[in-house]
């Protein structure tokens, strides 16, 4: 397959270094080391798809384009538009003309995170009862010295959409609406620790926050059987799966363990799941509706910060 790489920013460089032979060209208004500066100037007899890491603004014109001109397209994640027919106009174009349309969430290729969606499927832990993600990074003052980041509803649609997806991967989309529970702006003029949740059939906790000064993750799922707990990325590791079987009526629980050391294999993981994707074309963009839908939502219950 034949692909070319929209935006050479750090995700652009990721990906066509894991496209490897595959890319033949990259589009970049900026970047020098691009060869091409708008879409349009690539043949479109040279190329099958596209792995678009542009700007969120950009992207529902860009991917109407590619999808119009029968490229299957990877876009990276939040896919946004100002609105859920944008999206829906995509999904359409995509299915008429039977191409992938894929967002990019690639934490799903997490070892430990296919690892824990195997064990709730399988029934290993009985009935779920609460699950809590935990998500930070110490990106606080890049963001806040940046020109367009730090505004909005700050971390929470960046780090958030992960961990919506992360949620609707391991225990199907939630159907029980979420509501913040605490949102501050410590450092920057936008949100930079937020905390939502839902108190359904499963209780879920979702914290993110730019003010983690090592890059960390967390997972933690309490359950009637037992519990299974996720400590950190591949890409921060080491990461570690741990599941402990409940003693009754009380006691220490068995504990299993598995720690990985490696380098993050998600992104090479996804890509080949992408090209399978391209030989049956569909597309997710529904999970992208649900998470625009729930973060719109959960942005208007944060209330305005000084500067808006």
């Amino acid at each position: 397959m034949r692909v070319i790489v929209l935006g050479l920013g750090v995700q652009g460089h990721k990906r066509r270094d894991v496209a490897g032979a595959d890319c033949i060209g990259v589009v970049d208004p900026y970047n020098e080391l691009a060869g091409f500066r708008h879409v349009a100037d690539v043949p479109l007899g040279t190329y099958d798809a596209a792995l678009v890491c542009a700007p969120d603004s950009a992207k529902v014109e860009v991917l109407t384009y590619l999808l119009s001109n029968g490229k299957h397209v990877l876009v990276e994640k939040p896919l946004v538009g100002e609105s859920t027919a944008a999206l829906t106009s995509l999904a359409d174009i995509a299915r008429q003309k039977g191409l992938c349309c894929y967002t990019a969430y690639n934490h799903r290729f997490e070892p430990h995170f296919m690892r824990m969606k195997e064990t709730i499927d399988q029934g290993t832990l009985g009935q779920v009862y609460s699950v809590r993600l935990f998500y930070g990074n110490g990106t606080a003052r890049l963001v806040r010295d940046s020109a367009w980041r730090d505004t909005g509803a700050g971390v929470l649609p960046d780090l958030g959409s992960h961990l919506l997806d992360t949620l609707a991967f391991w225990f199907g989309r939630p159907s029980d609406a979420f509501h913040i529970i605490s949102a501050n702006r410590f450092e920057n003029l936008a949100p930079d620790h937020v905390v939502f949740g839902a108190n359904g059939a499963i209780r879920m906790e979702a914290e993110m926050t730019l003010l983690s000064w090592r890059n960390h993750f967390t997972a933690d799922v309490l359950a009637e059987k037992g519990s299974a707990h996720i400590s950190s990325l591949c890409k921060w590791g080491p990461t570690s799966f741990t599941v402990r079987d409940r003693k009754l009526p009380s006691g220490r629980p068995e504990e299993q363990t598995v720690t990985l050391v490696e380098p993050d294999p998600t992104w090479r993981a996804e890509y080949d799941h992408f090209k399978t994707l391209c030989e049956t074309g569909g597309t997710n963009i529904g999970g992208d509706i649900w998470i625009l839908e729930t973060l719109a939502k959960l942005a208007a219950e944060i209330p305005a910060g000084p500067a808006e």
